[in-house]
């Protein structure tokens, strides 16, 4: 079957909004206490970065733009099923670790799709192995002579290696046109998924901003003295086998 890009379009106009919304319900889910936990004050200190509002800025950017990745990764995802199940009827994989499944050309293909090409280590890079062997097996039960191949897609990137012995690896131009068949789809989706991107981002800024005056007030009570960064009262909150008694867990 033939991909339309209207469908497409229509598909992430209606969708690129629970990018948005989950993504301001993790900003106004964290707390001061949770990012301050993730983030290394060593390097802080190395960086001589000497008020409140810049380290809450420098945690809090750090901390969102993981989290966006997590989210928009998510999205990606799912309108790449999407995409597949128009041309080659793909379904949602029921097998651990893997996110697509379809056949083309006589062979069935287990597909688990990442972000970009640079997404895990090597641990991992190891269990995804693992699942697609998993998955293999599980498969050839029914049809123990079925042609099955396994391919890490990234939705942005390239790797221009693709055959990586155990699996294949299609990374932007060639794992957009791998599911859909249409070699410009990568570029083609781009446009849809600013629908409504100003006014979704102004409420999200504004929302952010908040929390900086926020998390800035509450750095400053907690961990400043007399206008300066009392280091060894930060370090002790974030890495003390003992949390200090008067920061209070949130």
């Amino acid at each position: 079957m033939q991909l339309l890009i209207k469908d497409v379009a229509e598909y992430v106009r209606g969708n690129i909004g629970i990018f948005h919304t989950k993504r301001l319900e993790s900003l106004n889910e964290l707390s001061l206490h949770k990012v301050l936990k993730r983030k290394n004050p060593y390097l802080f200190k190395a960086k001589n970065i000497l008020t409140a509002q810049d380290i809450v800025k420098v945690l809090l950017d750090a901390f969102l733009s993981s989290q966006e990745e997590t989210i928009f990764g998510s999205f990606l995802e799912q309108l790449a099923i999407f995409v597949n199940r128009k041309v080659y009827r793909g379904n949602k994989s029921s097998a651990e670790g893997i996110d697509l499944e379809f056949e083309k050309d006589g062979i069935k293909y287990i597909v688990t799709v990442k972000s970009g090409p640079n997404w895990g280590n090597s641990r991992q890079i190891k269990k995804m192995k693992d699942d697609f062997i998993k998955a293999k097996r599980i498969l050839r039960t029914n049809a123990p002579h079925k042609n099955i191949t396994a391919v890490c897609g990234c939705c942005y990137g390239r790797d221009n290696k693709s055959d990586k012995g155990e699996y294949l690896k299609y990374c932007g131009q060639r794992f957009w046109e791998f599911i859909s068949g249409n070699e410009n789809l990568y570029t083609q989706i781009i446009e849809p998924l600013g629908h409504k991107a100003k006014q979704r981002n102004e409420l999200f800024f504004e929302s952010y901003s908040q929390i900086i005056n926020k998390f800035t007030f509450e750095f400053s009570s907690e961990f400043c003295v007399n206008g300066r960064i009392n280091w060894e009262k930060l370090v002790e909150f974030n890495s003390s086998i003992v949390p200090p008694k008067k920061a209070r867990v949130r």
